[in-house]
């Protein structure tokens, strides 16, 4: 993909400028690879220190380190054609107070499409949805992509749903769906909240 000249920016880019993108671009593959696709965002007291060090703003590093953090936001999205088949799941998992359940999958000729249920008592001092994590991130391996399309629901009931690419196996034997709290920038406090419901 090609962008558009940024207006007013200058041309004179060379190989002084090559040589320190290149070593931008390294540094953040090493970080890619050490994180192994978890969110570490450094805390507050780290970037203040960064950006006193190197004569930069706080709130420009943040932005940084939140675009790092957002890569696979930026991931071509797959659209699901040609429905397939349902996959009946029916699996569940019970964590704070909260029922969560993966009643089937969509099968796609390109892709799956997984929902994620989660039901609680509403009247139960258990769980209050202001102090559980509102969104989460679904992982498999690096054999697939994964994305959140969103979700909704009401009082005592959420409801979310992921593409998968390319589309699971009709064998689901041995496949983990692992979902993950997705913290920055969607949360900037995690509580390290982590899920794991097996397909087969």
């Amino acid at each position: 993909m090609e962008y558009e000249q940024i207006e007013g920016a200058s041309t004179n880019y060379n190989e002084h400028f090559l040589a320190i993108d290149e070593k931008i671009c390294e540094l953040l593959h090493q970080r890619k690879e050490i994180s192994k696709k978890s969110i570490v965002f450094p805390p507050d007291k780290t970037l203040a220190s960064l950006a006193n060090v190197y004569g930069l703003q706080k709130e420009y590093l943040e932005s940084v380190f939140t675009t790092i953090e957002m890569e696979d936001s930026f991931k071509p999205k797959v659209v699901p054609e040609e429905f397939k088949k349902y996959l009946p799941v029916l699996k569940s998992s019970e964590k704070r107070g909260v029922m969560y359940t993966v009643t089937f999958i969509r099968q796609y000729a390109n892709a799956s499409v997984v929902y994620l249920n989660m039901d609680w008592d509403e009247n139960s001092d258990s769980f209050e949805v202001g102090e559980g994590p509102d969104f989460y991130e679904l992982f498999i391996d690096d054999s697939y992509n994964c994305h959140s399309e969103g979700g909704g629901g009401t009082t005592g009931h959420m409801s979310y749903n992921y593409i998968i690419s390319p589309a699971l196996p009709d064998d689901l034997t041995g496949i983990e769906l692992i979902f993950k709290e997705s913290g920055w920038p969607f949360n900037k406090i995690s509580t390290g909240f982590e899920l794991t419901i097996t397909l087969g």
